[in-house]
Order: C-alpha cells, then sequence, then structure tokens
C-alpha cells in the first residue's frame, strides 16, 4: 500500500500566539528574558494537520481509535517568527501492525520565510485499535541523538503541574483532547485523572536547559527528542534530570514521575553561538522577528 503525502496546511503565526505558548509552558517559570518562541511551537503548528491526517487513516476503522503519542524528535534551523505565514507539508513515512494496534511514522516540514524548511519533526504514534490500515513504508527511530562529548554536571528539578497548568497549556497548544480537560472522558481512557500533554512535559524540559545552559536564548536550540513511556497527572512530583556534557552543546534528559519514567531517551541540541543574520532578525511580540 502506498500513501499520498497529506495535503499542506498554511497559517499565519501570530506574536500573540507565540507569546501565549511559551507563557503557558513557563507558567511555573520566571517569565522568559526575551519575546523568542519556544522552540516546540513547531510542533504545535503541525499538530492540527497531523491530526487531520490520523483522521483520515482511521475512515475504515469499524471501532474507535485513540491516538498514543510515542515519540518525538524536532530539528530546527531557527525559531518561528511573530508575523510569519508557515506551510506545513506532512508526509506518512509507514504503518505497522502490533498487538494494540497500528503504529505510524509521520514527518512534517515547516516553511516560512525562506526556501528551505526551518523545522522538521519525526513523530511516532500508536493507532490505538486501528486494525484496517494495511502496513506499508518504513517505521524508523530516525537520525540518532547528537553524542555528547563527555558528562558535565547533572541538575535535578521538580516541577508539580496543575490542573490550571494543563488547562493553559491547551489552550495555548490548541490540543484540547478531553483527556487533558475532563475528568470522566480520561478515566473512561484508562487514566486515573486528566493528564498533562506529553509535549508540555518535553517542552518545559527545554525551558529549564535554555535558562541553564543558553543564557536563556531559545533560538540556540537545534533539536529536541524523546519517547513517551507514562502519563503525567497533576499533583504529583514530576522530576526533570538534566543532564548536560562538558561543551554544553547535548543535554540528556529524563522525566519521571512516583510512578516511573514519563519521558525516556530525552536529548536538546544546542547551538554554541546564533550566527549574525538570525540574532539581528530577533523582534518583540508586537513586531516581526525570529522567535522559534
Amino acid at each position: 500500500m502506498t500513501t499520498a503525502p497529506a495535503p499542506a496546511a498554511t497559517c499565519t503565526v501570530t506574536a500573540e500566539e507565540i507569546g501565549a505558548y511559551r507563557d503557558a509552558v513557563r507558567a511555573t517559570l520566571p517569565a522568559a528574558p526575551d519575546h523568542q518562541a519556544s522552540p516546540v511551537h513547531a510542533f504545535v503548528l503541525a499538530h492540527t494537520l497531523a491530526e487531520r491526517t490520523v483522521s483520515a487513516l482511521t475512515t475504515n476503522e469499524s471501532g474507535p481509535v485513540q491516538v498514543v503519542h510515542l515519540g518525538q524528535d524536532i530539528r530546527c534551523r531557527r525559531l518561528v517568527r511573530p508575523g510569519e505565514q508557515v506551510t506545513v507539508r506532512l508526509d506518512v513515512l509507514g504503518a505497522r501492525r502490533e498487538a494494540r494496534g497500528t503504529r505510524v511514522a509521520l514527518r512534517s516540514r515547516l516553511t516560512g520565510d525562506g526556501a528551505e524548511p526551518f523545522a522538521e519533526l519525526l513523530t511516532s504514534a500508536l493507532l490505538a485499535g486501528a486494525t484496517a490500515l494495511e502496513p506499508f513504508g518504513e517505521i524508523s527511530a530516525g537520525a540518532p541523538a547528537p553524542a555528547p562529548s563527555g558528562p558535565g554536571e547533572a541538575v535535578t528539578v521538580i516541577h508539580e503541574p496543575t490542573e490550571e497548568w494543563i488547562r493553559r497549556y491547551a489552550r495555548a497548544s490548541g490540543d484540547e483532547n478531553p483527556i487533558h480537560l475532563d475528568p470522566e472522558a480520561a478515566r473512561a481512557a484508562g487514566f486515573g485523572s486528566v493528564i498533562a500533554h506529553g509535549m508540555s512535559v518535553l517542552a518545559l524540559a527545554v525551558e529549564e536547559a535554555v535558562d541553564r545552559y543558553a543564557d536563556g536564548d531559545a533560538s540556540r536550540v537545534r533539536g529536541v527528542g524523546g519517547r513517551f513511556s507514562a502519563p503525567v497527572a497533576p499533583g504529583e512530583p514530576l522530576r526533570l534530570d538534566l543532564q548536560p556534557d562538558t561543551a554544553r552543546r547535548v543535554v540528556r534528559l529524563t522525566c519521571r514521575t512516583p510512578a516511573g519514567p514519563a519521558v525516556k531517551s530525552g536529548w536538546i541540541e544546542l547551538a554554541s553561538s546564533v550566527p549574525s543574520a538570525a540574532s539581528a532578525g530577533d523582534g518583540d511580540r508586537n513586531g516581526g522577528g525570529d522567535d522559534d
């Protein structure tokens, strides 16, 4: 079976949207020292098209299908800019049958003010309950995480997500899946309570790394990745373990709850410096500048 690429989607990203998303992620942290976008905002821009694509893939399913986000890699050349028109193009790389349903791999490329994509995302998801989709293509782990230069000094940070933090992230990201907002829907899906978005946890870890290892400059982030292994419930301590390398170019990360790892095999790649051309374009939320 072969599947044609999903149609492209285009949107214009406002400064208010960029600011609201990063503020939501950093609600438990000091305000960002600049008005740059979150490096994870690229996922937000690709998410709607990915949802539409998954819906099309599961049209012929006879029963309900639950989408379980398994892993996410983001490679970014720069941040998204306020006022920029972004085009998202998505390809379904493959599908593979598994015991609980069908695993799919999606690749999204984001292009803005320029001919070359400024971000590329590889998403792995399980379509739990999906049995009608025929296997095709390849499911791969993507490019390997960057190699660290040697272990630096590890840092552990504890957060405690709240229902309000989860609701605020849902509004800012546009991902208002009931399992994040409605306790009854969450219990029906097999969870004890509403749960945090996996990408909110990863985005929070990125902000912690940016503050500690990139002098607060989010534009130095060149890549982010992680595998989602367990849900994060509100009211429970969330432990972020950050392990930078000696050059502070690669940060390994693990996110844990009392129940065990929630994000495994996490990594963040940082540039040692930002090209002057990129820095010169940085602006604020009311103007046009570089942000994600």
